[in-house]
């Protein structure tokens, strides 16, 4: 999908979600349970996640929504964490595997069972890209991030960094001194 259109169907989706001030992952929790008649529970992994291992996960019982994250890493990347599962719940998406038949029986007061369905969750490209841009735009909207400039990447970090960014088009130059 392409990124200008993603980010445009992602806004609509995020459009009717009122963000907190100040923001939190917490309270935008306690807004979408209430607005879903439907308990969500944020709950810290046990461990640290490893490389090729999911940071995050969106557990879906008769009883609630269980929104599962790495609380080892940075409080900016536990909330991204904490959005992108955000992002497949308010898109709806489904996995594509027999996660849920598992699911039934999972016992989510024992650590050592949430760990081992970790790595049995599967969701497609296009869902990852959809739960990816939700998180980004909502945490553009609760100026976490930063909004998208013409640079992107390295070149967009160091502009950022540098506190040029803007400078471009306003027109402002640097000279040598």
């Amino acid at each position: 999908m392409h990124w200008r259109r993603l980010r445009r169907q992602c806004r609509k989706v995020i459009s009717g979600i009122p963000l907190p001030e100040p923001f939190s992952a917490q309270e935008l929790c306690a807004r979408l349970s209430a607005e879903r008649a439907r308990p969500l529970h944020l709950l810290p992994l046990p461990t640290p996640t490893v490389p090729g291992t999911p940071s995050g996960m969106w557990l879906v019982t008769e009883r609630g929504d269980y929104v599962f994250y790495d609380a080892q890493t940075s409080p900016l990347h536990q909330e991204h964490i904490i959005m992108h599962e955000i992002g497949h719940m308010v898109c709806d998406h489904r996995s594509q595997g027999d996660e849920q038949r598992l699911f039934r029986h999972l016992d989510i007061t024992d650590p050592q069972s949430i760990r081992q369905v970790l790595p049995r969750l599967r969701y497609s490209d296009e869902q990852e890209q959809e739960a990816e841009m939700i998180a980004t735009l909502i945490l553009e909207a609760a100026g976490r991030l930063p909004a998208p400039s013409r640079l992107s990447g390295m070149l967009g970090g160091l502009e950022s960094a540098m506190g040029l960014r803007g400078l471009r088009t306003t027109g402002a130059s640097c000279s040598r001194g």
